[in-house]
């Protein structure tokens, strides 16, 4: 894989800041730390024009965006899936900018290095755990994963190691999931592009820009799941009660 890669002028140049200081930094952490600074700099170019009385186009292709994602999180959550948008739409913003930026010469997807999907993943599901118990308080949340309506509390021990095991494994599949496709989408292409290098790469290419973008959404629509299993289930229990 490191073979078939061109080394990125950009990881280049910054290292070379960084040697001096006897630091490295590897190529995801640099493109991590480029999507900060590229979401950082629209917004603040983006900000002085954003008006009330007369939007201008910008504002509103982005509020239909934001829009989108809303009506996204609500259907899953109802109306209180609106306070749970700036982490599932930033974790959003953050997956697709960074599986786009494979497509660029000169860039790579930090994607598609597995600590980056593992980070978004660890993130989402400390966040969630986080709502669950900030809604329902410690106990009632803990006391989920085993007690369930309808079902024999003699059986409670069992079904909570199933739960526990179960909610670990979200990390993996979420990581697994978003670094599987980014990660093996990339290889074909250097793959192809090592053997013809000019327009065969291109439809893979263009796939890959649709697949980057559905697995941000997809990652999204998982989180917006898991957080609301995790706020509302007491709401559920004492329904059923």
């Amino acid at each position: 894989m490191e073979a078939l890669e061109h080394p990125s002028p950009l990881v280049q140049l910054i290292n070379a800041l960084l040697a001096p200081l006897h630091l490295h930094a590897p190529d995801h952490l640099v493109f991590s730390a480029l999507i900060c600074l590229i979401v950082l700099a629209l917004g603040l170019a983006i900000r002085p024009s954003l008006s009330v009385a007369s939007p201008g186009r910008v504002q509103i292709v982005l509020e239909d965006i934001v829009g989108f994602f809303v009506s996204s999180i609500e259907s899953f959550m109802g109306p209180r899936g609106r306070q749970f948008l700036p982490m599932l739409g930033g974790l959003f913003v953050f997956i697709w900018i960074g599986n786009m930026m494979g497509q660029v010469p000169g860039l790579g997807a930090p994607t598609s290095n597995v600590n980056v999907p593992f980070a978004c993943a660890i993130t989402l599901w400390l966040y969630y755990h986080y709502q669950g118990v900030r809604a329902q308080g410690p106990v009632s949340y803990i006391k989920h994963f085993g007690v369930m309506p309808g079902v024999p509390i003699v059986m409670a021990p069992m079904i909570f190691v199933i739960e526990i095991i179960s909610h670990f494994s979200r990390v993996l599949s979420l990581t697994l999931r978003l670094f599987g496709n980014i990660f093996g989408e990339h290889l074909v292409v250097l793959i192809i592009a090592s053997i013809v290098p000019f327009l065969l790469p291109l439809p893979i290419q263009f796939l890959g820009l649709v697949v980057g973008t559905l697995q941000a959404f997809i990652f999204l629509v998982l989180g917006a799941i898991y957080l609301a299993a995790a706020v509302t289930v007491g709401e559920h229990h004492e329904e059923l009660g």
